[in-house]
C-alpha cells in the first residue's frame, strides 16, 4: 500500500495537470480522433489540405499517437497502409510521399511522391520506440530504413552554418545560395533519441542549429513559419524571413512553442529555446489566447486562434512557469470539446485535434520526453495512470 500511495505521489508530482486513477486506462481523447479519422485499413484522414486526402504528417503523428496511447493494432494498420501507399512497401528505397489522394483522373493514389522531413522523422521515431517498448524487431528494420533515407536525401550541410535539416528533398534550395527551412520540423527530443541511437549520425549537430533558427526571424519573440538562409561565403552566412521565409508567425510555427514546452528541462538546449520565445507568452497575456497570426519583424499580433493553438501552448506556458496562463489555455480547449461532445458545436478540424492530442495529452500526463529523448508514455508507469 505504501508502495503505490508513493508511486501516486511521484506521477503527480511530476504531472501536475494529472489525476491518479488505475493502470493502464484507455486515452478518450484518442479514441475520439481514431474514430474520427482513422480507418480500419489505418489510413488517417486528414482533411486540412483536401477532404478525406491523407498526408504522411497525418498518418505520421497518428503513428505516434496509437504509440502513446499502446494501441498497438491501429499502430500496426497505421504503419502497414503508410508503408504500402505511401513508401511503396519498400522504405530501405522509397521516403513516405507527403500528399495522396483522389486525383484528376478520379484514381486514388499518390498524387505528390516528394517527402516532407518532418514527416519522416517521427515516423522513423515512433518505429524505433516501437521497437524498443513493445519488441518488435520488424519496425526497428523500418526505422532505420528511414533514418539512412533521411540522412542521405533530406540532410544538408551549408555553407557557413552546417548540418541542417531541409523541409524534403526537392524544392527548398534556390539559386544565389539560398535555402528555404522550417524551425518547427526539428523537435529538440526527436535530434536526442535520434543521436543516441546513431551516434555518428548529423542529429546532435542539427539540433544546435534551433536556436539560431528561432533567432534569425528577429527579435520579438516569435518563432517564423519559414525562414531562409543565404550562404555569402563558403564560411558565412546569414538567416532571412524574405524572400522564401515569409514574415508571419502561425500555422506551422505553433509547433515550435509546443516542441520547446515538451522538451526535457536537463536539455542543454531547454532554456535558450524557450528565452527565444518570450513574445508569444506576452502575445497570450494580452489576448487571453495564442493570435492567429504575428509579424516576426514587428512584433505585431492579428486573428483569434484556433483550440489546438491553446493546446499547443499549454506545455509551452508551464515550461515558463506561467501556471495560471497554461490553465486558461487549457480550459479554452477542453471547454470546446466538452460542447463538441455535447452536440452544441461542430467537430474541431484535423489539424485542431492534432495540436490538441499532442498538448492535452502531455498535460494530462500520457507522455512526456527523457533527456535523451525517449518517450515515457503513461501506460509504461508502474503504479498510476492518469485521466482527465
Amino acid at each position: 500500500m505504501l508502495r503505490r500511495l508513493l508511486c501516486s505521489v511521484l506521477l503527480l508530482s511530476s504531472f501536475p495537470l494529472a489525476a491518479a486513477t488505475q493502470c493502464h486506462a484507455s486515452w478518450p481523447l484518442w479514441d475520439l480522433y481514431a474514430k474520427q479519422w482513422v480507418q480500419a485499413d489505418g489510413r488517417v484522414l486528414e482533411s486540412s489540405f483536401e477532404k478525406n486526402h491523407s498526408s504522411s504528417e497525418g498518418q505520421s503523428y497518428a503513428l505516434f499517437f496509437a504509440l502513446v496511447a499502446n494501441d498497438q493494432e491501429r499502430f500496426a494498420n497505421i504503419w502497414r497502409w503508410s508503408r504500402e501507399n505511401l513508401a511503396g512497401n519498400d522504405p530501405v528505397n522509397t521516403l513516405p510521399a507527403w500528399h495522396w489522394g483522389q486525383g484528376q483522373d478520379g484514381q486514388w493514389k499518390t498524387q505528390d511522391s516528394n517527402s516532407a522531413s518532418d514527416a519522416d522523422l517521427w515516423f522513423a521515431y515512433a518505429l524505433l520506440e516501437a521497437d524498443r517498448l513493445w519488441h518488435k524487431p520488424a519496425y526497428r528494420a523500418d526505422g532505420l530504413a528511414l533514418l539512412a533515407q533521411i540522412k542521405g536525401r533530406e540532410v544538408k550541410s551549408l555553407p557557413g552554418l552546417g548540418h541542417v535539416l531541409l523541409p524534403g528533398p526537392f524544392g527548398f534550395e534556390y539559386p544565389g545560395h539560398l535555402w528555404r527551412l522550417n524551425p518547427s520540423y526539428q523537435p529538440l527530443f526527436i535530434m536526442r533519441r535520434l543521436a543516441a541511437i546513431d551516434a555518428a549520425g548529423p542529429w546532435e549537430a542539427i539540433a544546435k542549429q534551433t536556436p539560431g533558427l528561432i533567432a534569425g526571424n528577429g527579435e520579438h519573440g516569435f518563432a517564423a513559419d519559414w525562414i531562409g538562409y543565404r550562404a555569402v561565403s563558403q564560411t558565412s552566412g546569414v538567416f532571412t524571413t524574405a524572400p522564401l521565409g515569409g514574415d508571419y508567425s502561425s500555422y506551422d510555427a505553433i509547433r515550435v512553442y509546443l516542441w520547446a514546452g515538451m522538451t526535457h528541462p536537463q536539455d542543454p538546449l531547454f532554456r535558450p529555446v524557450l528565452d527565444k520565445l518570450q513574445g508569444m507568452s506576452r502575445a497570450i497575456a494580452a489576448k487571453g489566447m495564442p493570435p492567429e497570426k504575428a509579424n516576426v519583424l514587428t512584433g505585431e499580433t492579428e486573428g483569434f486562434s484556433i483550440i489546438g493553438f491553446s493546446a499547443a501552448t499549454v506545455p509551452f506556458l508551464r515550461a515558463l512557469n506561467q501556471p495560471w496562463l497554461a490553465d486558461l489555455q487549457y480550459n479554452r480547449a477542453r471547454d470546446a470539446f466538452a460542447k463538441w461532445q455535447a452536440g452544441t458545436a461542430t467537430a474541431p478540424m484535423y489539424y485542431d485535434y492534432m495540436l490538441s492530442l499532442f498538448g492535452l495529452g502531455w498535460a494530462d500526463g500520457r507522455y512526456r520526453f527523457a533527456a535523451d529523448g525517449r518517450l515515457q508514455p503513461y501506460w509504461e508507469m508502474p503504479c498510476a495512470d492518469t485521466n482527465r
